[in-house]
């Protein structure tokens, strides 16, 4: 099995993996963060998780940029640069950033993030850097580069302004949780990962791809069950929640 027949045959299994990851999500949340239970099995540090779990996608995408044809190439460059810009903040600045002297995630958690990051990375890098039709320098003017990479900006500015405000709900130490305001707190309850959901369907467009929109579908699949739960676990913890936000797309859902 050539390379090219062996991406394929990965890239639906991945895309399939995603529906099935969607569907069980919508009964089991994930145990980590606030929903974190004494069953989830072994735990350790939360910055140690997130660094672990988050590092492959930078450290591989570089990989595959330099062991790629296409080092050359200025759209595939730009694609590295926009790729590294949210990874390195995910991977080596927000793990740093987050408060609370006794957070914790599973073992388990880390390990299948780990494994997501390691096919998904493959996926897009491979696909930009050798695989994929090569993106003549016209690319940068098309509609559909110019649209998806401002989406992918506009979902980052979002995301890191919402990791911001819950941030600062919580003083050095302290671990509990409150209601957040301000910014798009107040149409949703998780404008951070709506951010994230737009920067992939930005990630989608720019690309052109189908491992772009699968990426897209993954983070839907697990972004869009865990608002809904998120949203159900503020409405449970707090009587006086704004009644009016939604769980992710503003007036929707």
């Amino acid at each position: 099995m050539n390379e090219a027949t062996f991406f394929n045959l990965l890239s639906l299994v991945w895309a399939v993996a995603a529906l099935f990851s969607f569907l069980i999500l919508l009964f089991v949340t994930a145990p980590y963060g606030r929903h974190i239970h004494k069953k989830t099995g072994p735990v350790i540090s939360s910055t140690l998780g997130w660094l672990i779990m988050e590092a492959p996608a930078p450290l591989l995408f570089l990989a595959f940029f330099y062991l790629g044809e296409r080092q050359k190439n200025p759209v595939v460059f730009i694609f590295l640069l926009f790729w590294l810009f949210h990874y390195i903040y995910r991977a080596f600045v927000f793990p740093f950033l987050i408060r609370g002297t006794t957070r914790s995630m599973p073992l388990y958690i880390i390990c299948s993030a780990f494994f997501f990051n390691l096919v998904n990375t493959y996926l897009q890098g491979r696909y930009i850097n050798t695989i994929g039709p090569t993106y003549d320098l016209v690319w940068l003017y098309d509609p559909r580069f110019v649209f998806g990479g401002t989406l992918f900006l506009v979902g980052f500015a979002i995301n890191l302004r919402a990791d911001s405000i819950l941030r600062n709900l919580r003083k050095p130490g302290e671990i509990h949780y409150s209601i957040p305001f301000g910014n798009l707190f107040k149409y949703v309850s998780c404008p951070n990962y709506l951010g994230e959901v737009i920067e992939w369907i930005g990630w989608a467009l720019m690309t052109w791809s189908i491992p772009g929109l699968i990426f897209a579908f993954w983070t839907v699949a697990n972004l869009g069950p865990r608002a809904i739960a998120h949203h159900s676990w503020y409405k449970k913890h707090f009587a006086d929640y704004p009644k009016e936000r939604k769980a992710l797309i503003p007036f929707i859902l």
